[in-house]
């Protein structure tokens, strides 16, 4: 474990050193974790006894996840996503839906021995976003401000509407020693009940405590993390999925304090940063180094059409009549990262001893793996294309889907300097 923690910090050090070098280049931080531990994970992390299924990974992975989707929802300002929901509604109410349809219907096809539930479990965990790998395409302002914000709500909501539907269909998979019906009450209905508690808890204290000037500045940074954390333990111990806890804590905290979190949650977000940068450096190390043992071409061409045709078709038909242009409707579908969340949910199924474990979470790590390097090196070029091409149209000619403004809405990014400034000024 000592060389482990030695590793971490080592990599962690390195990526800082150069983190603003590296926003300038095609490689991003998630490359550089995933292949350091990839390259060290059989040499060094052996002393861990680390399993792709042990409680440190999905220990890690899940607190990760739990804090990103608690800060996801915490920033969703309901009355602007209202009056901007053309497009976010449509990515994931018409693509969110056929991208699931259509990874599970390939998962059939060329999984032949998995069933029909285990086919749609892969569709699910391959299908949410991570905005979180392509950072070039939601802070780069030469892009038309709908199209990042659209991309970036997208990828903040997904995940936590995936939640539910991976709980449906892992406990359809495990209908023989469960009731599906009760499980998937309980994880959903528990999970709703402690987000909501804690959601009222945690906005509660803000108000009320922060309002008689109680709180001290450094002390207000740490709430939303122990809200996130108090929604996942407590759906936990009665039963209920965590993630949707958190998802549902983040929403109502966000929506009691009526949208102005954006100061009290640079710690949390910070603090999601790190987590996510040690979740890729022990999925390189723990999860994708030994899959890559075991591919055959059947997961590599999954994970090539996955991030292709899977992506892209859901993403055209759901832009459908916007008025979009061409070159605006590939960017958006090429730019569907797969991270943290497919991780997270991979390493959920492999302890639910579903019957093709082993073929679900290599397919999955694998794609994941090949998102990563590949989402990483082309969105800086594409994006610096993608801009040099909207320059060059003329604005009477440009269409509305691209040119029509859109409210700075944030679910997940770097964090203001404007607000760390605010911060440090009435520290």
């Amino acid at each position: 474990m000592t060389w482990a923690l030695t590793i971490v910090a080592v990599a962690l050090l390195a990526v800082a050193a150069v983190s603003r070098r590296l926003s300038s280049t095609p490689v991003t931080p998630a490359m550089v974790f995933a292949a350091i531990g990839v390259l060290v994970g059989p040499l060094f992390l052996d002393d861990l006894n680390t399993s792709p299924k042990s409680s440190l990974v999905r220990t890690l992975a899940e607190a990760t996840l739990a804090l990103v989707l608690f800060s996801d929802a915490s920033r969703i300002d309901a009355r602007t996503l209202r009056r901007q929901s053309t497009i976010p509604v449509r990515l994931l109410g018409i693509g969110l839906p056929l991208t699931i349809l259509l990874g599970s219907l390939l998962a059939a096809v060329l999984f032949g021995h998995v069933s029909v539930t285990e086919a749609v479990i892969i569709g699910v965990i391959l299908a949410p976003t991570d905005a979180g790998l392509g950072q070039a395409v939601v802070t780069d302002r030469r892009l038309p401000q709908r199209i990042r914000q659209s991309l970036n709500v997208e990828s903040g909501l997904n995940d936590g509407i995936c939640v539910p539907l991976l709980v449906i269909a892992l406990a359809v998979a495990a209908s023989s020693s469960a009731d599906p019906a009760k499980v998937v009450v309980e994880e959903i209905g528990w999970g709703v009940v402690a987000g909501v508690g804690a959601g009222v808890v945690a906005a509660g204290v803000v108000k009320l405590a922060g309002g008689r000037n109680l709180i001290e500045r450094s002390w207000r940074q740490l709430i939303p993390v122990a809200a996130a954390t108090l929604a996942y333990g407590t759906a936990a111990g009665l039963g209920g999925s965590g993630f949707i806890a958190a998802f549902v804590a983040g929403m109502l905290f966000g929506s009691l304090l009526r949208g102005d979190t954006g100061e009290i949650t640079i710690f949390a977000e910070e603090a999601g940063t790190l987590l996510d940068g040690v979740t890729f450096l022990f999925f390189g190390a723990v999860l994708l180094g030994p899959t890559l043992e075991h591919i055959t071409w059947q997961m590599a061409l999954y994970a090539v059409v996955s991030l292709t045709v899977v992506r892209m078709l859901p993403v055209a038909l759901a832009l459908w009549g916007t008025k979009a242009r061409t070159p605006t409707v590939a960017l958006m579908g090429w730019l569907g990262p797969r991270g943290l969340a497919s991780i997270v949910f991979a390493v959920i199924v492999e302890d639910a001893h579903v019957r093709h474990t082993s073929t679900i979470i290599a397919t999955t790590y694998l794609t994941i793996g090949l998102s990563v390097l590949l989402h990483g090196l082309s969105a800086a070029p594409l994006v610096d294309r993608y801009a040099r091409w909207y320059r060059k149209e003329p604005e009477d000619v440009t269409p509305s889907m691209e040119s029509e403004p859109a409210s700075e809405f944030r679910t997940r990014g770097p964090v203001p300097h404007a607000a760390i400034a605010h911060t440090a000024a009435t520290r």
